[in-house]
């Protein structure tokens, strides 16, 4: 089975104190630590078990500039075939439609029997998958976190309102976005990074893809970010501060004075 799976190249909130700019046109940028976003990491995963059971190969994507080539290569090390770098100036600004527009060129020079993507990434608009799906004419499940391959159809598990499981069947070739939890992404050590840092990536400009140039990037966005902003603090609220073993103590004793533990 060839797989493609569509990841992305995102600030790891986990190592970073993210933070809005100056005039609330973005986050700050400067010295973030970025890493694959985690729902494409389990896209990922669950691509390499797929190929290591029915056979195939495993082919990275992502939409992006040259340091969006470490995304690729971590995944490469995890155990991915081959990595794909769409990259052009001319995709700066795209939107989900234009992203999944570029996705679906890349789509159509392959030949792929699954395409996977992450359920979400950091902007949480979760419909890349969706528009790729429709796009390419493809079946298209979401929230999956269960897949059986059974011939040329798959039996999908997709999670639904209230924790249900819903099962579905769905016929090659098919459009997917994974959950997290569907499988336990497996760690990626300095000898495999070394194994492939000197693979060559291709890279696909707008020209490469038969994109027009219009139709993506800022000219092309149907949707467009206004503007970044913290919350203000409701009336009542209090932010806890300090060290993690010191905000869940003080957490613990505000919920003893307002009667939530005994």
């Amino acid at each position: 089975m060839e797989i493609l799976v569509c990841v992305k190249r995102v600030p790891d909130t986990a190592e970073n104190e993210i933070e809005v700019n100056g005039d609330g046109s973005d986050i700050e940028r400067d010295d973030l630590v970025y890493s694959v976003n985690e729902w494409d990491n389990y896209a990922v995963e669950e691509a390499i078990q797929i190929r290591d059971n029915v056979g195939g190969s495993v082919t990275v994507v992502t939409v992006g500039d040259d340091e969006s080539e470490e995304v690729l290569r971590r995944e490469m090390a995890m155990g991915a075939d081959n990595g794909l770098l769409l990259s052009d100036d001319a995709f700066d600004g795209s939107d989900g439609k234009g992203v999944a527009t570029l996705l679906k060129a890349a789509v159509e020079k392959g030949k792929y029997d699954l395409i996977l993507t992450g359920a979400q990434a950091d902007d949480g608009a979760a419909q890349v998958g969706g528009m790729l799906a429709a796009m390419l004419d493809y079946p298209y499940a979401s929230l999956v976190n269960k897949i059986d391959v059974d011939g040329d159809k798959l039996k999908v598990g997709r999670e639904i309102e209230g924790g249900n499981q819903e099962m579905n069947e769905i016929a090659l070739p098919c459009v997917l976005s994974i959950q997290t939890g569907i499988n336990e992404p497996r760690y990626v050590g300095i000898r495999g990074i070394r194994k492939v840092a000197s693979v060559e990536i291709p890279q696909h400009g707008a020209a490469d893809l038969g994109v027009d140039a219009a139709t993506v990037g800022a000219a092309g966005a149907k949707v467009k970010r206004l503007d970044y902003f913290v919350p203000e603090m409701g009336d009542g609220a209090e932010m806890l501060e300090g060290s993690t073993e010191e905000i869940i103590a003080k957490l613990i004793e505000l919920l003893k004075a307002k009667g939530g533990l005994k």
